[in-house]
């Protein structure tokens, strides 16, 4: 059993490490299968064990030069399917119908590193005024969703670690994510909520599956 303590929460699932590692490669099978022969893969008795409905996101890297691009990220923020099922549509989902870029092509494949994040159930953050949110964010352990009154936006924790953001930067980003201005995180109508992850990802494209452990950037005081 692997758990890990995510405040109040516990992500308790019955697999090791080798279980994310059958999740990502499920997920590139997927897309695979899917761009292969336009079919949507039925699992294997040894990814049906993952039957937990969890929310999970796949994200998709293309690898130039030694540096990763991002190529597709989408998920399920909250645990509507069983686990292996949402990896699977998932993955297809983030290959071609992420609209901020063209479907991924066969030939991309073998230079694509894949990457399954697995969520706690995302928690409103409780404060008394909005500024508040500056300290009981944490970049490292917090993903991030934003509603306000117009959208709702969501990032992952990676996210602000990949890119060296601050709690500022990472909440105005957050809100252009969600179509709002900078400041919505600020109106008093807007809600924020956070979640932790379990990452996994390839080394290289189709290389090791190993668990990504984000180094933690901010403390609150």
């Amino acid at each position: 059993m692997l758990g890990k303590c995510v405040g109040t929460l516990i992500i308790t699932m019955a697999f090791s490490d080798y279980g994310g590692q059958l999740l990502v490669k499920l997920a590139r099978k997927a897309v695979e299968q899917y761009l292969e022969d336009s079919i949507i893969i039925t699992p294997d008795d040894s990814c049906r064990v993952f039957t937990q409905k969890m929310g999970v996101f796949v994200t998709i890297n293309q690898l130039y030069k030694k540096i990763e691009h991002l190529r597709g990220c989408i998920g399920f923020p909250f645990p509507q399917k069983e686990l292996y099922q949402s990896v699977i549509e998932a993955a297809i989902s983030a290959a071609t119908k992420d609209p901020r870029f063209q479907p991924v092509t066969k030939e991309e494949l073998s230079n694509i590193i894949f990457e399954v994040s697995i969520l706690t159930i995302p928690e409103e953050i409780k404060v008394k005024t909005p500024i508040e949110y500056l300290s009981q964010v944490k970049i490292g352990r917090d993903g991030l969703i934003i509603q306000w009154k117009h959208g709702s936006g969501l990032l992952l924790p990676q996210v602000p670690v990949d890119l060296k953001w601050n709690i500022e930067q990472y909440l105005t980003n957050l809100c252009f994510k969600a179509g709002g201005p900078a400041d919505a995180w600020l109106m008093p109508d807007s809600k924020l909520y956070k979640f932790e992850t379990l990452i996994y990802k390839e080394s290289a494209p189709s290389g090791k599956v190993s668990r990504v452990d984000l180094p933690l950037m901010y403390e609150s005081s």
